[in-house]
């Protein structure tokens, strides 16, 4: 990626790593009330007052979380961002603030790391987060970043995974499968360019399921509008493994079975088409596939006519005793196991 030898390259040595800090994170200052102290002491300094503090952290590893042979670094600090915040949001919650900390090999300049804290910095500005710490380090294999994210809510609006009752409906924000089918496109083209590259792809026609993998956006906008809509969700998770493996989640974490209808989960029109292409199932992409960002929460019966009908939500299914299991009802009406078959960052590659 950094092998243009007209653009300027300044070896992170010559900052030092309170230097490379300083420079990175000049840009960045708090707009928040709530922020008492950011950046340039020994500790952040934060002042919640009487609401409860929600916290949340992930580590995206290159090699296994990313692939910079496709993913431009500017984008790469937006997502970072974007997997933390959306825990945030999964549970009912204004996200405020992050640190964001870095392990970098000297491979990359410090150019490089500017890109890479602009997509942050635009991520920052987007969902109104002050950047309020964090720590840069040196890595031996390539680029590791860590984004802890912090939030806000009322004590009696926080939702969890646990407080989903049978016959209590399901429901998903957005579409599923693009992110994943977005990945997989980037994957074939890697493979072109190395086979021949000379090549130039043209992905004009992937554009939304490209997006969706490389430029995510979290549902910062869900959680207003169910307090509009004065229904508070009984339970509530983010999918970034995929829809079964957290109607999963929710489902052991409230001790309750499910049923999802295959014909209910929504798919955006380019993700059947790729599916189609690829000769890959889109229910099954949409099960297993991850990384979609979006919710998936369940409400009671009584709250139905209040989503109903509105384009955010979709009711895919419905909670049921635990002794009935977990299904998925197809098209064909067979009632099928849930199984979590999400994607596994633990499982040997090999």
């Amino acid at each position: 990626m950094f092998e243009n030898s007209q653009e300027s390259r300044t070896n992170l040595s010559e900052l030092g790593e309170f230097g490379l800090i300083d420079h990175l994170t000049k840009n960045f200052s708090p707009k928040l009330e709530s922020t008492v102290k950011a950046i340039g002491d020994d500790a952040a300094v934060l002042n919640f007052e009487n609401k409860r503090t929600l916290v949340s952290t992930d580590l995206l590893v290159e090699g296994v979380h990313f692939d910079l042979s496709y993913t431009p670094l500017k984008h790469l600090g937006y997502k970072a961002v974007m997997v933390n915040l959306s825990d945030i949001y999964a549970m009912n919650a204004k996200a405020t603030q992050v640190t964001v900390s870095i392990a970098v090999s000297n491979r990359f300049p410090v150019e490089a790391l500017e890109e890479l804290y602009a997509g942050i910095q635009l991520a920052s500005k987007i969902y109104n987060v002050d950047v309020i710490g964090g720590d840069t380090t040196s890595s031996t294999s390539g680029l590791m970043i860590s984004v802890t994210a912090l939030g806000i809510a009322e004590e009696d609006e926080i939702v969890y995974r646990d407080g989903a009752k049978p016959n209590d409906l399901m429901v998903l924000t957005g579409d599923l499968g693009a992110a994943y089918m977005g990945l997989q496109v980037l994957e074939r083209e890697k493979e072109v360019f190395k086979a021949n590259p000379n090549a130039q792809p043209d992905l004009d026609e992937y554009t939304y399921l490209i997006e969706r993998q490389l430029k995510p956006e979290a549902r910062k906008d869900i959680a207003p509008l169910l307090k509009q809509l004065n229904v508070r969700p009984t339970s509530m998770i983010d999918i970034s493994d995929g829809l079964s493996s957290e109607a999963i989640h929710l489902c052991k974490s409230s001790k309750v079975g499910a049923n999802i209808f295959e014909e209910k989960i929504p798919l955006d029109p380019a993700v059947i088409s790729v599916c189609e292409e690829f000769e890959i199932d889109s229910t099954m992409i949409a099960l297993s596939g991850g990384e979609d960002y979006e919710l998936l929460f369940t409400i009671s019966q009584d709250d139905y006519d209040k989503i109903k009908g509105n384009p955010h939500l979709t009711v895919i299914g419905h909670m049921t005793e635990e002794k009935e299991g977990m299904h998925l009802i197809t098209r064909a009406n067979q009632k099928l196991p849930l199984i979590a078959r999400g994607w596994n960052s633990m499982e040997d590659k090999q």
